[in-house]
């Protein structure tokens, strides 16, 4: 039954959480997922980072939690969905399989309470430096792992001041120009995708920047993150579509403790038991 303290939702859309990098806002995911629940929860792509773990294991039990909450949600009956993107890229073999009640896809259709029709996709499909110049992109994400460092160290310092979470980087991506010229094609080509697409909107990941906007007869909607902004995007019972920000833990009391249930994916088990350690494969 659903927690009578979790609001409700028709669906949840969520996106680039990293899980497997210190960016990771865990905490504040779990805490999210506490109190938001849905029929439907398309998870974006960039779940887990691929990337980050290939250079180095780091898998705290936070991150394990948020693994069995979604497990969990699956097993009782919502409906998942896992789209994957360029740093969980290595899930694209497996499209169509189930692993715990969680179906994994490159793209998805997603059918609005009001009848619009949405393409779900992470969006790195149609990023010309990962598809083109991956090297750039590896240097790109050891660029953007230095300014999560530095957002952390700026996160500390406000919460020893007593002031909510803010995002350094976050907001450095809207103030320079260059980001900003990206974030307008990134838009622009996932829109025109949408209208190939013969849908009414796309809704979409990878970049980190949670916005909703209309481009003519499209609606391009982007998630966001839980490394910077922590966002979520949620469809309300009639349709209407709405950026969640989720910056903080509103839980007076820690989760209740997830039954465990092992992932295992091409032989390999992605998650552990309560208080056992990762080794790296």
């Amino acid at each position: 039954m659903p927690s009578h303290a979790a609001k409700q939702y028709r669906t949840l859309f969520i996106s680039d959480v990293h899980l497997g990098s210190k960016a990771a806002k865990a905490e504040f995911l779990i805490d999210f997922l506490r109190h938001h629940e849905a029929e439907t929860i398309f998870l974006v792509g960039d779940i887990v980072d691929g990337w980050r773990l290939r250079r180095s294991w780091h898998w705290p039990q936070l991150h394990n939690d948020v693994v069995q909450k979604l497990l969990r949600q699956a097993r009782k009956g919502t409906r998942i969905t896992y789209i994957a993107g360029n740093h969980d890229e290595f899930l694209r073999m497996f499209q169509g399989t189930h692993f715990g009640g969680i179906v994994v896809a490159d793209r998805a259709i997603h059918v609005g309470a009001d009848g619009k029709r949405y393409l779900i996709i992470h969006g790195d499909q149609f990023d010309t430096v990962v598809m083109n110049a991956r090297w750039l992109a590896y240097l790109g994400d050891r660029a953007y792992e230095l300014a999560m460092f530095a957002n952390r160290a700026v996160a500390r310092a406000r919460k020893a001041m007593g002031l909510p979470y803010w995002s350094l980087s976050s907001w450095a991506k809207v103030k320079v120009k260059q980001a900003v010229n990206f974030i307008g094609a990134f838009q622009d080509v996932l829109t025109e995708e949408a209208r190939r697409s013969e849908v009414d909107g796309v809704i979409c990941g990878h970049i980190h920047h949670a916005t909703m906007e209309s481009f003519g007869t499209v609606d391009y909607i982007n998630t966001g993150d839980w490394v910077e902004s922590c966002t979520a995007v949620v469809e309300h019972f009639d349709g209407r579509m709405e950026i969640i920000h989720w910056p903080h833990t509103k839980s007076a009391t820690p989760p209740a403790p997830e039954v465990f249930v092992p992932l295992v994916i091409n032989g390999h088990l992605l998650n552990q038991g309560k208080g056992r350690t990762f080794e790296a494969a």
